[in-house]
C-alpha cells in the first residue's frame, strides 16, 4: 500500500481502490485518450470529497471527477486520483413539482431523474443519447445538450444552484450573484467587461472554453451557469438544484427524407419557426438496412408535442407540408417512435465503423456553427475530408448546427497521427470561419483545448487561465484540460497496443483476424451500463445485478485492452484481474446485438479462458459441464439414466457430486431422459411423406438427453407442415436413376447406434476449451458431409446450439469452407416453417403467452419468424427481454447462483408470476426452462411443444 492510498483510506469513508482492476477500469472514457490513474476513490458524501481533496492537495496529486465515463474529449481521464461518483453519490435527494426543481447528487443517472419526474408531468430538458448511463454531474461538467436542445436548451439553462468544493477546499454554493463565488472572481469579471461582451460567438451550442460571459451584470452574474462546462477544472460538484420542464402530454415524430445530408442540413434551420422539440439529422450510412425509413439519402427527425395526440400530429403534419422532402412519415405510436429514436441514439457507436467495416474515431465529434450556416459548413467539411483522404459520416443536432462525426483516422501509425493533427488544425480554422464553436456539446477536453486560441484568440485564452487560477490556484483539478492543455495527439489510447496480431483461436472475420482490433471495438459509449433492460434488450445482465463497472461489457473490454497493453495488467493471458472480471460474464451474447459496435464479449471470454488455462489445471466445472455431451453420451450408451436419476435424488450423493463437479450447491441436478430422442426416432413409425422437402433435424445435446419431448414435438409439427424429417447422419447418398446426380434416402440405422455424434461444440466453447471444440466441430463436419452435398436445411431446436453453429463454427474453423456451408444451412424451428412451408397454417392455440426470448436467439438468430408464428397460432403477448440468468453452465457453476437468480428476477420471473392462469410459458432454451422450473416451479415449453399439443390435443403421448 502506498502512502497516498493509506492516507486516503484513513480519512475517506467511501471506497478507495488502488488495485490493478480499479485503475484499469478508469484509464479511458469514450475518447481517443488514455491515462493511467494512481487510484480511484468513490466518496460517500461531500465530506469524503473534501477529505480526498485535502490529501491530494498536500501531496500535489491531481484529481479528476468522473461520472458515467462517456466523455468524448478525454476529460474523464487523469494520472492522479479519479473520483467516481456513480457508486455512492448517485441519489435524487428531492423533487418539488410545485417549483419544478430537483436536488441531485453528481452521480445520479439522467434516466433515474426522468423516471422520478415523469409522474408529475415533468422532465429534465437536456437528454444526450447516453441518457441511460450519463450522470447529472457529467452533464453539468460538459454542459451537455441532447436532441431536445432546440426546445429546452443546454444543461446550463437547467441549472439553478450548485454546491462545489474548490481546489483549496473552499465549500461554495453557486447561483446568480456573487454571494457564493470564490474570492477574486468578481474582480476578474468586472475588470474585463468589454472582452466578455465581445469575445464570445452567439451560438445555441457554444460550449468551448469557460462561459465567463455568464458573469456579466446583464446576465445576472450567474456564477452557477459560468461553472457549467468547466469539465471538472474549477471545482468538484457535490450537489445541484436543477430546473425541470413540463413534458408534452403527447408527441409525434416526423421523419423527413432528403436527397443527401446537405439538403437536410439546409432545410433544418427553416423548420425552427414551427417550434419543434427536436431537429436531428443523419445520413443513410448510419442507418441499418433492416430499418424502414422514408425514401432518401438523409433524414431529419423532427419531434413535435401537444396536449393531445391529434395536436402533436397536426403540428408534425404542418412541418411536413412546409418541408421540401423526398418522402416522409409521421409516427404517433410510442413504440414505433422509440424504435426510430434508437437508430439515432445508436449512431455514436454505429459511426465507429465505416460501411466497409474499417474503424472510425472521435476527435471532431461535435463542432457547432450557426444553424443557417450548417449546409455551407458541411460542404467545406466534406471537402477537407477529401483533401486529407479521410471519410466520416456526419449526424447530430442539425437544428442547433451541431454535428457529430467519427472519422477513419489512422491513429496506429506515426504518419496517421500526423495527418490527424494537420486535419484538426485545418478544421478548427474552417469552424471559426463559419462563426462556430470547436465544441458544441461534449466539451473541449484534450481533443480540442489546444486549438482554443484559434477560436478565442490568445488574450481570451489567457483570461481563461486567470479564471482557472482563481478557482484552483494549485492546478490540482483535472490539469491539462481547457487551459495549458496537453497536445491533442498525445496520450492516444491506441499507442500502447501491440503492433502485430495476437495469436488467437477465433477468426474475428469482422476485425481482419486481429484480436486487438476486436477489443478496440469498445469505444466507451457504455450502453452496457444501463441499470434496467428496456424492450427486448439483453446486455448486460451481470452489470444490472452488481452495478460494478468490471461486470459491464465496457469494463471487461477495458481490462482486455490493458492486458494487451501490458502496462497495468502485466501477466497477459494469465491475468487474474481479467479472469475475475470475465467470471460473471454470462456469455449471453447480448452485447453482440445490443452494443452499437457489436462487441462480442462471449467470444472474447472463450478466447481468454482458452489461453488462461492452456497447460494448466482447469476448474472442475469445465470438466463436469464443459464436457457434458461426452458424459451424457456415456450414460445413453450404458442406459444408466434411471440409475443416475436415482443417485441424484439422494441428497448426500447429490451434494458430493456437485462439490466434485464445481456445481452450485443451491442447484438441482436435472433429470436425464430415460429414452433419448434418437432412440425414440429409431423405433417410431416413419410417416409416409413421399417426395416432400427434406429437412435435417439437429439432435442437440439438450434435446437428445434432457428434453426429448421437444424433439418429438418438432417432428410432429414439421411433418404436419408437409416436410420430410431426417436426423444426421441418418442420410446417405445414392446414385439417382440413370446415374445422373444424387438422391437422398433415409438410413434408419446409420451411425446413431455408434459412438459418433454431431455436436455444435457449445459447452466446450463456453468454457474456453477451444482445441476440443475445434476437434468436435471438425468431426461434426465430417459426419455432415452427406448433408452438405444436398440442399437440405438444418433445423436446430435449441437456440444456443443454433447460434453456435451459425457464429462460433465459422469463426473457429475459419480455415474450413465446410463450416460456412453448414452455418448457412442452419434454421430455427420457426424459420424452417416460414421458409419451407409458407402455406401451412399452424393450429390455433388462442392463449396468452409469457416467457423470454433466448439470449442467443435475440443476439445471433433473431426472433422475427418466431413472432409471426406465435401470432399465427394465436399466442398473444410479448415475451420479456433481459436474460434468464442460467445461461448454460454459468448459473450452475459454484459462486454464481445469486447473480443467476437476480438476473431471472429482473424480468422473467415477475412476468411469469403476473401471468394469468391460462397463459402458456414459452422458453425455447433448455437453460431458460430449467431456471423457470428450479426458481419458480413453472414448466416452460418450447414453441414446438405448444404447437404439437394444438395438433394432437392436450396430451402428446409418445409422438
Amino acid at each position: 500500500m502506498t502512502d497516498l492510498e493509506a492516507q486516503l483510506r484513513a480519512v475517506v469513508r467511501g471506497d478507495v481502490g488502488f488495485d490493478v482492476t480499479s485503475r484499469a477500469l478508469t484509464t479511458m472514457d469514450a475518447s481517443n485518450y488514455r491515462r493511467v490513474p494512481l487510484g480511484v476513490v468513490a466518496p460517500r458524501d461531500a465530506d469524503d470529497v473534501a477529505a480526498a481533496l485535502a490529501v491530494c492537495r498536500e501531496r500535489g496529486v491531481p484529481v479528476v471527477a468522473r461520472g458515467g465515463g462517456t466523455s468524448i474529449a478525454g476529460q474523464a481521464t487523469g494520472t492522479g486520483v479519479v473520483l467516481d461518483f456513480t457508486r455512492h453519490m448517485n441519489r435524487l435527494l428531492s423533487l418539488d413539482p410545485g417549483t419544478r426543481t430537483a436536488v441531485v447528487q453528481p452521480g445520479l443517472v439522467l434516466d433515474r431523474l426522468q423516471e422520478a419526474a415523469a409522474p408529475h408531468g415533468l422532465r429534465f430538458g437536456p437528454d444526450p443519447s447516453t441518457h441511460s448511463r450519463c450522470t447529472l454531474g457529467g452533464m453539468i461538467g460538459n454542459n451537455s445538450c441532447g436532441s431536445h436542445s432546440v426546445a429546452w436548451g443546454t444543461t446550463a439553462d437547467s441549472v439553478r444552484e450548485l454546491e462545489v468544493i474548490g481546489g483549496r477546499g473552499q465549500r461554495l454554493r453557486l447561483g446568480q450573484g456573487w454571494a457564493g463565488a470564490p474570492e477574486g472572481l468578481r474582480a476578474l469579471a468586472e475588470g474585463e467587461l468589454a472582452r466578455l461582451r465581445t469575445g464570445f460567438p452567439e451560438l445555441p451550442r457554444r460550449i468551448s472554453g469557460y462561459a465567463l460571459d455568464a458573469l456579466l451584470p446583464e446576465n445576472g452574474a450567474d456564477v452557477a451557469r459560468s461553472f457549467c462546462g468547466s469539465e471538472g477544472t474549477l471545482g468538484i460538484l457535490t450537489e445541484a438544484v436543477v430546473r425541470l420542464v413540463e413534458a408534452p402530454r403527447a408527441r409525434a415524430l416526423a421523419v423527413l427524407g432528403y436527397g443527401d445530408e446537405s439538403a437536410a442540413a439546409e432545410a433544418a434551420a427553416g423548420l425552427l419557426p414551427y417550434g419543434p422539440l427536436t431537429v436531428e439529422g443523419m445520413a443513410a450510412d448510419l442507418v441499418p438496412s433492416a430499418h424502414t425509413l422514408p425514401r432518401g439519402g438523409a433524414w431529419l427527425f423532427v419531434e413535435t408535442g401537444g396536449d393531445s395526440e391529434a395536436e402533436a400530429h397536426a403540428r408534425a403534419e404542418a412541418i411536413v407540408r412546409a418541408a421540401d422532402v423526398v418522402d416522409s412519415i409521421v409516427v404517433t405510436d410510442p413504440g414505433r417512435q422509440r424504435a426510430l429514436w434508437r437508430i439515432r441514439e445508436d449512431a455514436s457507436g454505429t459511426a465507429t465503423r465505416m460501411p466497409d467495416g474499417s474503424e472510425a474515431w472521435p476527435g471532431w465529434e461535435d463542432c457547432a456553427v450557426p444553424p443557417h450556416r450548417l449546409g455551407a459548413y458541411l460542404r467545406d467539411f466534406r471537402a477537407l475530408l477529401a483533401a486529407h483522404g479521410l471519410r466520416g459520416t456526419p449526424y447530430g443536432h442539425f437544428g442547433d448546427g451541431c454535428i457529430h462525426v467519427r472519422i477513419d483516422f489512422d491513429l496506429l501509425t506515426q504518419a496517421g497521427v500526423g495527418r490527424f493533427r494537420r486535419f484538426s488544425e485545418e478544421l478548427a480554422e474552417v469552424v471559426v470561419a463559419h462563426g462556430g464553436s470547436l465544441s458544441g456539446e461534449h466539451g473541449d477536453g484534450q481533443a480540442r483545448a489546444e486549438l482554443l486560441p484559434r477560436m478565442y484568440g490568445a488574450q481570451m485564452v489567457a483570461l481563461f487561465e486567470r479564471a482557472k487560477g482563481v478557482w484552483d490556484p494549485d492546478d490540482l483539478l483535472n490539469p491539462g484540460m481547457l487551459v495549458r492543455p496537453a497536445p491533442l495527439d498525445a496520450n492516444l489510447r491506441f499507442s500502447v497496443l501491440p503492433r502485430e496480431p495476437v495469436d488467437v483461436a477465433f477468426g474475428y472475420p469482422a476485425d481482419g483476424g486481429d484480436f486487438s482490433a476486436a477489443v478496440r471495438r469498445c469505444v466507451g459509449v457504455a450502453k452496457c451500463r444501463t441499470t434496467s433492460a428496456t424492450g427486448p434488450a439483453v446486455m448486460c445482465p451481470s452489470f444490472r445485478v452488481t452495478g460494478e463497472e468490471e461486470h459491464s461489457t465496457r469494463g471487461r473490454a477495458r481490462l482486455l485492452h490493458e492486458m494487451l497493453a501490458g502496462e497495468l495488467v502485466t501477466d497477459g493471458w494469465r491475468s487474474t484481474e481479467v479472469r475475475d472480471a470475465l467470471d460473471l460474464c454470462l456469455a449471453c451474447k447480448g452485447c453482440r446485438s445490443d452494443c452499437p459496435v457489436e462487441v462480442d464479449m462471449a467470444t472474447y471470454k472463450a478466447e481468454f479462458l482458452h489461453h488462461h488455462y492452456e497447460g494448466r489445471r482447469r476448474p472442475a466445472a469445465h470438466h463436469s459441464m464443459g464436457r457434458l455431451p461426452r458424459w451424457l453420451r456415456a450414460v445413453a450408451r450404458t442406459r444408466t439414466a434411471p440409475l443416475a436419476n436415482a443417485l441424484a435424488a439422494v441428497r448426500p450423493l447429490a451434494w458430493a457430486a456437485k462439490r466434485v463437479g464445481g456445481i452450485a450447491p443451491e442447484r438441482e441436478i436435472p433429470r436425464l431422459a430415460t429414452r433419448t430422442f434418437s432412440r425414440w426416432w429409431e423405433r417410431r413409425d416413419k410417416a409416409a411423406v413421399g417426395d416432400a422437402e427434406l429437412v435435417i433435424l439437429w439432435p442437440d445435446t439438450f434435446t437428445e438427453h434432457l428434453s426429448p419431448s421437444v424433439g418429438r414435438a418438432a417432428v410432429r409439427v414439421l411433418e404436419a407442415a408437409g416436410l420430410r424429417v431426417a436426423l444426421p447422419p441418418t442420410v446417405r447418398l445414392r446414385k439417382a436413376p440413370g446415374g445422373a446426380g444424387v438422391a437422398v434416402a433415409m438410413d434408419p440405422k446409420s451411425l446413431l447406434r455408434g459412438r459418433e455424434r454431431v455436436c455444435c461444440g457449445l459447452t466446450y466453447v463456453s468454457t474456453g476449451q477451444l482445441d476440443r471444440a475445434r476437434a468436435v466441430l471438425r468431426r461434426t463436419l465430417d459426419l455432415m458431409e452427406p448433408v452438405l452435398e444436398t440442399a437440405a436445411p438444418v433445423v436446430v431446436l435449441e437456440p444456443s446450439c443454433a447460434a453456435a453453429l451459425r457464429s462460433d463454427l465459422p469463426e473457429l474453423l475459419h480455415d474450413d469452407p465446410r463450416a460456412r456451408r453448414l452455418a448457412d444451412r442452419v434454421l430455427t424451428f420457426a424459420e424452417a416453417l416460414e421458409r419451407l412451408a409458407p402455406d401451412w397454417t399452424p393450429p390455433r392455440v388462442d392463449r396468452p403467452a409469457v416467457g423470454q426470448t433466448h439470449c442467443h436467439q435475440h443476439a445471433v438468430l433473431g426472433d422475427s419468424a418466431d413472432r409471426r408464428l406465435r401470432e399465427a397460432a394465436g399466442l398473444a403477448g410479448e415475451l420479456s427481454g433481459g436474460c434468464c440468468g442460467l445461461a448454460g453452465n454459468f448459473g450452475f457453476e459454484k459462486g454464481h447462483f445469486e447473480v443467476s437468480a437476480a438476473c431471472a428476477e429482473e424480468q422473467l420471473l415477475p412476468a411469469v408470476r403476473e401471468a394469468g392462469e391460462g397463459a402458456v410459458v414459452l422458453a425455447d432454451g433448455f437453460s431458460c426452462r430449467t431456471q423457470l422450473e428450479q426458481l419458480a416451479g413453472v414448466r416452460g415449453r418450447h414453441l414446438a411443444e405448444v404447437l404439437a399439443e394444438g395438433l394432437c390435443g392436450d396430451a402428446m403421448g409418445d409422438l
